[in-house]
């Protein structure tokens, strides 16, 4: 596929309406709280926007990130938008291995220098000289550092690329080490140690797959980022905490809270802030736009919002004491 191909020439030729397109970029418009006048010029810039190189790169990592984009249900328009990007370089996806996979990254950095979007999912390791992990024997910061220089855009995919996440928390076996030195494209960037590039974090633990794709397709349609917090993420997505957006909220005001997942007020819906609930605390979109075709979220299957979408949210949840470890705060001991 050519990358002078449009978005919606490429839409047209996978069979999607242009009705469902404009009722993808009003949705979009409307997640990313632009006036309502502007989902028409959303869909007018995402329409002609032309075929980006992408080069994506998965560190310290569960493949958790590309599972949750690549497990749409049906072909979507959201799906789609990650089909149109040229994907030149990814460990999961792409067919090349070895010696060729290197290759084809650095000749899609040499064609598309200074203009290719960079995606990072997973952590960077960095004790040790970064040996922790290495891909065909270069080490991940290495190879950060260098496909960096190239990007016009880097977009942080997962909590562990946005903030560390599970690989920088504390160890069991030794209580507040991170022993493999992870850190994220942020903290790398601001200590110096990587070039500094327009950053777009998108946390989660994986992240909603339609907040990745309205991300980029607000990139896509206007060249840039939408608006940031102070964490570098999207506004429009991470504005408001899950707490405020959760369909269980009333009970809390009501102060009617569930006191065992499995109790009767559990499955009467009532709020699952005394088991351990961190919605109060976590900013997120996933009561809003929600998982598997906008099906369900957790707290529709009864159980509490973890924080997976903050910083150290896994060592934030580890109650620890002075022998170490004593349990999870995710389910405290709780009684009426």
């Amino acid at each position: 596929m050519s990358h002078d191909e449009t978005f919606t020439e490429f839409l047209t030729r996978r069979g999607v309406s242009r009705r469902s397109f404009l009722a993808f970029c009003t949705a979009t418009a409307a997640a990313l709280a632009l006036p309502a006048a502007a989902a028409r010029e959303l869909a007018a810039n995402l329409a002609v926007a032309r075929r980006p190189s992408v080069i994506w790169l998965s560190f310290q990592e569960c493949t958790g990130c590309t599972e949750s984009l690549t497990r749409s249900g049906e072909p979507t328009v959201e799906a789609l938008i990650l089909d149109h990007l040229s994907l030149d370089y990814h460990h999961t996806l792409q067919a090349a291995s070895g010696e060729a996979a290197e290759q084809a990254r650095r000749d899609a950095m040499a064609a598309n220098w200074g203009s290719y979007v960079l995606v990072v999912d997973g952590s960077i390791p960095t004790a040790d000289g970064g040996v922790w992990s290495t891909i065909a024997g270069v080490t991940n910061l290495e190879m950060l550092r260098e496909t960096i220089e190239g990007a016009a855009l880097v977009i942080a995919v997962g909590t562990c690329a946005a903030f560390g996440g599970i690989p920088a928390a504390a160890a069991v076996t030794a209580p507040n080490i991170n022993q493999s030195g992870a850190r994220s494209v942020g903290e790398l960037m601001d200590a110096g140690e990587i070039v500094t590039r327009t950053l777009i974090n998108v946390p989660g633990c994986p992240p909603v797959p339609d907040v990745i794709s309205g991300t980029i397709a607000y990139f896509l349609a206007y060249g840039t980022a939408p608006e940031l917090d102070d964490q570098r993420r999207p506004i429009p997505y991470y504005g408001t905490t899950v707490h405020e957006q959760c369909p269980r909220i009333w009970h809390y005001r009501n102060g009617e809270f569930a006191f065992a997942f499995d109790d009767e007020r559990a499955q009467q819906g009532y709020c699952l802030y005394l088991l351990g609930c961190k919605g109060p605390e976590t900013r997120n979109a996933c009561p809003r736009v929600r998982w598997n075709l906008n099906t369900s979220f957790p707290m529709h299957s009864g159980h509490g919002c973890l924080g997976c979408s903050e910083a150290a949210f896994w060592d934030r949840a580890l109650a620890v004491d002075g022998s170490g470890f004593t349990g999870s705060c995710f389910y405290p001991d709780v009684r009426p």
